[in-house]
């Protein structure tokens, strides 16, 4: 048995630790917006900016600035209160915000069009004030806008409104809690977004395991496979509506292509050898991945449109979980070139090798963060699993969490927010989704139906 394959992933159990090691190591448009039914004209509103207030999001010691979210205006109370809730709770999520408790409000808003009494607000704490109104149409369909009032300054920060199917209802509440999160961080948001992932069920040495899709909430689960096939490491598209995986059949591993629309798929290439761990190139056009003869591996890109492939590492060494820079210019991977697990960068063609950790311990799963500031790793030490962030150049590198099993980190669309999955022990134990911000002091579980490995976010939907 190869190195690779002996050092295979620990919380798949026995069938996945007959695979190579780096399957442990696992490293929609506004179209996607019109398909779903949202109306591109109820979103072109441009709002007027009176007043703003820069949140630091790197600093530990944010304060989270108190905002108001008062129950929206609608004929179906229960609706507006729903979609209010959307709102409030990403808001909350992100750690930046602490929403009020409507008990203390003083005003009872029934006019959007209307300016709030602004020392009714202040008084009760509020910095911000989010306000809006449902109206469900004779189509079915619902009209829903809001507006964004800065408390303290007393000045309108934004306002927009959108129509959509009624089944979309959630989706209008993230796309509004985006809107608020820039305006008041001048950051992009992220809400208004899907993870990728691996549902696990069943005992631990046999579990099931399928594709699925959810909200970034964790709202709105599909399954996406029957689970008659292993899959493993899913990947999002940068650019349509299309992922990438690992499927394990036939005793081997392949890399396909899914279209989330219509459910096909296809196997990107035919090797000889096992191919494992895809990712996207920005421009959606090329797949980097790992591939594998015997007991090396090596970092292959292939070409979408022409099928074409080139290698890209030639060395009798393991080097799988490449990542590219947002830029696409440079690609991240993790090798075991020099005696242990590190993380190396080269440009897109292959040259210009280059070490980046030094630290102690062993670093996989290296992802570029979409801003290009930082890229985020696992790293084990000490019998530690540990989830960090370094700069690209090898310098700042800092932890955020650590557990009995942290692995797969995914960054939020915004470069601002990771994603990853903590495996819990003993005979009943399996893997859960968690969120946590860079500052390292906003760590959330995300709610799954079941065990759930491998997250993967998408970019923003509109």
């Amino acid at each position: 048995m190869s190195a690779a394959v002996a050092s295979a992933g620990n919380h798949d159990g026995e069938q996945i630790e007959k695979m190579t090691r780096a399957n442990h190591h696992r490293g929609l448009t506004r179209r996607a917006a019109l398909q779903m039914g949202l109306l591109g004209a109820g979103m072109a509103m441009t709002p007027q900016v009176l007043g703003q207030t820069r949140v630091t999001i790197d600093e530990a010691n944010i304060r989270p600035r108190p905002i108001a979210i008062p129950e929206f205006l609608s004929d179906d109370p229960r609706l507006g209160a729903e979609i209010a809730g959307v709102v409030m709770a990403d808001l909350e999520s992100s750690g930046l915000f602490r929403p009020l408790d409507r008990s203390a409000f003083i005003e009872r808003i029934r006019d959007l069009n209307v300016a709030p009494r602004f020392a009714d607000w202040r008084s009760v704490g509020a910095e911000a004030l989010v306000v809006g109104r449902v109206q469900p149409l004779a189509d079915g369909r619902l009209r829903t806008e809001f507006r964004l009032w800065d408390v303290v300054l007393g000045k309108p920060l934004s306002g927009q409104q959108f129509s959509t199917v009624a089944g979309n209802w959630r989706r209008i509440g993230h796309i509004i809690a985006d809107q608020v999160y820039e305006k008041l961080t001048l950051e992009k948001g992220y809400f208004d977004t899907r993870i990728v992932f691996i549902d696990e069920t069943g005992a631990k040495d046999r579990r099931l395991k399928r594709l699925a899709i959810m909200d970034q909430d964790g709202a709105n689960v599909r399954m996406l496979s029957e689970g008659r096939e292993l899959v493993l490491t899913p990947r999002f598209s940068p650019t349509s509506q299309e992922i990438a995986y690992m499927l394990y059949t036939r005793e081997q591993p392949r890399v396909v292509l899914m279209k989330l629309e219509t459910g096909a798929r296809e196997v990107v290439g035919d090797f000889p050898g096992m191919t494992f761990a895809p990712r996207f190139s920005p421009d959606g056009q090329k797949i980097v991945m790992s591939f594998q003869v015997g007991s090396d591996s090596s970092i292959v890109e292939m070409d979408l449109r022409s099928r074409q492939s080139r290698q890209l590492t030639r060395t009798a060494a393991i080097d799988t979980g490449p990542c590219y820079a947002p830029t696409g210019r440079q690609i991240v991977f993790e090798s075991d070139r020099d005696g242990a697990q590190q993380l190396y960068t080269m440009e897109s063609d292959g040259s210009g090798v280059r070490r980046i950790s030094y630290g102690e311990g062993r670093y996989s799963t290296p992802v570029w963060s979409p801003r290009g500031d930082y890229i985020a790793f696992t790293k084990q030490y000490a019998g530690r699993f540990l989830i960090g962030v370094l700069k690209p150049d090898g310098s700042g590198e800092r932890i955020l969490t650590e557990g009995f099993h942290n692995e797969g980190p995914t960054w939020a669309p915004n470069g601002r927010v990771l994603m990853f999955f903590r495996d819990q022990p003993g005979p009943n134990g399996g893997p859960r989704i968690h969120s946590i911000d860079l500052t390292g002091y906003n760590e959330r579980l995300v709610p799954t139906p079941s065990f759930a490995s491998d997250p993967a976010w998408s970019p923003l939907l509109a």
